[in-house]
């Protein structure tokens, strides 16, 4: 079992940048890919971003255009999303989830632990 807590969402404006956090505990996590979703009211969970358990590849969505920028430390069993240039379309619920087995990094049906999310408001 692990257990994924997100943190760092608050409201900013377009052109700010925000760090979310994803503090990880229980068995093993630093044993996980791990990938960041996003979600808004209607619409499908988004891929956003993975990394390997040892950081050695990470992935993006396709419609970031390169503003966003994964990490971890596993001696803090910590994952990072840091987000730059947030625009309106990225306000949404952000959540954390591990994942096991596969390198199907885009598909959260793949993800077998998810944390309760993080909200970020992007507004003038």
């Amino acid at each position: 079992q692990v257990w994924l807590v997100e943190s760092g969402g608050r409201l900013v404006q377009p052109g700010d940048s925000l760090n979310l956090t994803c503090a990880t505990s229980g068995k093993n996590p630093g044993d996980y890919a791990m990938g960041w979703f996003r979600s808004t009211r209607g619409k499908e969970r988004e891929f956003v971003a993975a990394i390997t358990w040892n950081s050695r590849e990470t992935r993006y969505g396709s419609s970031l255009e390169g503003r966003f920028t994964i990490s971890r430390n596993n001696a803090k069993n910590t994952v990072y999303l840091q987000m730059d240039n947030l625009k309106s379309e990225d306000t949404a619920i952000y959540y954390c989830a591990a994942l096991a087995g596969t390198t199907e990094y885009d598909n959260p049906d793949e993800y077998v632990y998810w944390g309760q999310g993080t909200q970020v408001t992007v507004s003038s």
